[in-house]
């Protein structure tokens, strides 16, 4: 049988890896991530899966981040009993991570439950629980960096450092075949280099096929090094500081948090930046230091550079939801930091409801924001935005702070592809919007991969694998039209209209013109008119 791939996740937009790699004796996925961003793109999360989950003999995971991993449970759920291979710390992660996804959804169901009941609405259940996240654990086998693995059947794999996130790793498989192994390299998510906080990524070279993601696939970021990183991010905590508020930042809970805690608590210390409290108002953040306290060693130096976390008069945990509540009576400066990092969960919602409305706010985003999620808006300068359902006008400062991004720009992305060739056949780029991903293929053209040998599969697309290249394989039914994944869908214009709806109607210069306005869209609705020389006596349909 020739072995082919397919893509369930990650194509056309930048969540929800998952790679299907089918071999005469085996079927393996590539991580089983969860898809964030757009409501529709969410969908996805809670349809069957576009394979039978029974028939899968194991899993490859690269790392923790929830649109890698965050699936995991439904697949168990829906038949999946082999093992999860991944490292001793991406697994340690995943047991936090996991069960905290569960958790959330939980309370998400229940509430829009209560929301259903009131509207007359069937009810729903959540993906998963984090009782269900529990139960996944022991499917976990942890892999050594370097060392190959059996994994089934005819398939090896082994885990190179990806620089990304503690245990992040790229997956180089090996597939027997009569004329020998075919190979093949999954990047996962790949760091930018040049952190004390993680190792720089590695990988060997001379590969049949390469995976590659393409998160910044068409963009470079100013180069730092830790001095010039803290500088600048002293610059920002002391304009938030002169603003006369807090500063709220949406937190990637690990990694992300942990690096820019050890940053912030230093230049406060340096008196770089004006000392303040610190809360990390995020129970995932705080159960991931644990975790980074035990196991984040860098390679690279030997050290544990996260070991400040342990003591400083400045940082204070929030666990309980009773005491992220009593942020709400604090004045002047102080620093915030609650997940999730895009906007769209956890805690960070309540305190954007009662902040983002403030002049003297200042939002630091400090990460890849998603189409259609919250964060994406905001940094895109929405002046009203709707937070479970209630309208928020947009005052705060919202700053774009992308210094600690753990992904590797298009130079980044280029020079690591270069540096594991010869790569003979197909070069497939993922992980990435669309113009990133054409931004990458470009790049990767022009520094000599061949331009015919380079695919950006769109959702569900799946290709025979060869010696020279990658075949399409009869094309299937598609979850998605590929454009539909990485724009802004119905949902976020619905959002949009209404927000431009009460802003037109509080703009209007009398209730004359407001009932205008009205009785045009119950027209265009074909609901009949509002009446305004009556008074708006007709009834208006809800909008």
């Amino acid at each position: 049988m020739t072995p082919t791939i397919t893509f369930h996740g990650a194509a056309g937009c930048v969540t929800g890896f998952c790679a299907e790699l089918r071999t005469e004796k085996a079927r393996v996925l590539v991580d089983c991530g969860m898809f964030q961003g757009s409501k529709t793109l969410k969908a996805l999360n809670y349809d069957d899966f576009p394979f039978e989950a029974s028939g899968i003999d194991a899993v490859l995971l690269t790392h923790a981040h929830i649109d890698h991993s965050g699936l995991l449970p439904k697949l168990m759920k829906a038949g999946f009993t082999g093992p999860i291979y991944t490292t001793a710390a991406t697994r340690d992660l995943c047991e936090i991570m996991l069960a905290d996804s569960g958790g959330i959804q939980e309370g998400e169901v229940n509430d829009l439950n209560r929301r259903n009941q009131r509207r007359g609405r069937p009810l729903v259940e959540p993906i998963y629980t984090a009782r269900d996240a529990k139960r996944l654990m022991p499917q976990f086998r942890t892999v050594k960096f370097g060392e190959p693995d059996v994994i089934a059947g005819d398939l090896r794999a082994t885990w190179w450092p990806a620089g990304h996130i503690l245990g992040a790793g790229s997956i180089a498989v090996e597939i027997d075949g009569e004329d020998g192994p075919m190979t093949l390299l999954f990047s996962g998510d790949l760091g930018p280099g040049g952190s004390e906080f993680v190792a720089e990524p590695e990988a060997p070279a001379g590969f049949d096929h390469l995976i590659i993601e393409s998160t910044y696939g068409d963009r470079d970021r100013i180069a730092t090094d830790p001095a010039s990183r803290r500088r600048a991010l002293a610059t920002e905590l002391r304009e938030a500081h002169a603003a006369g508020g807090p500063l709220l930042i949406p937190a990637f809970a690990v990694e992300r948090s942990q690096e820019l805690l050890m940053d912030i608590l230093a230049v406060m210390d340096s008196g770089e930046a004006p000392a303040g409290d610190v809360f990390l108002d995020s129970p995932l953040a705080i159960r991931a230091t644990d975790v980074f306290l035990e196991r984040g060693w860098n390679r690279t130096t030997g050290l544990n550079p996260f070991e400040p976390l342990r003591h400083s008069p400045h940082l204070r945990f929030l666990n309980k939801p009773a005491e992220s509540d009593t942020l709400d009576r604090l004045k002047g400066w102080h620093i915030i930091m609650a997940a999730s990092g895009m906007c769209d969960a956890g805690r960070i919602r309540k305190h954007l409801k009662r902040l983002l409305w403030r002049r003297e706010c200042t939002v630091l985003l400090s990460g890849y924001q998603a189409v259609g999620s919250l964060g994406r808006l905001l940094a895109e300068g929405a002046e009203r935005v709707s937070i479970q359902g209630e309208e928020v006008r947009v005052r705060a400062r919202v700053r774009m702070f992308d210094a600690y991004s753990g992904h590797a720009d298009a130079t980044g992305l280029v020079a690591w592809a270069k540096a594991r060739e010869p790569v003979k056949g197909a070069t497939f780029i993922v992980h990435g919007e669309p113009l990133a991903a054409t931004g990458l293929s470009g790049r990767l053209a022009a520094a000599g991969f061949a331009a015919d040998r380079l695919i950006i599969p769109a959702l569900d697309d799946s290709y025979r694998l060869t010696r020279a290249g990658a075949e399409t394989e009869q094309a299937g039914s598609r979850r998605l039209a590929p454009e539909a994944a990485s724009r802004l869908d119905w949902h976020n214009n619905r959002a949009g209209f209404l927000l431009a709806l009460n802003a037109a109607l509080e703009q209007a210069p009398d209730d004359k013109a407001r009932e205008a306005l009205l009785s045009r869209l119950a027209q265009a609705l074909g609901q009949g008119a509002v009446d305004a020389d009556q008074g708006g006596s007709r009834p208006v349909p809800a909008i």
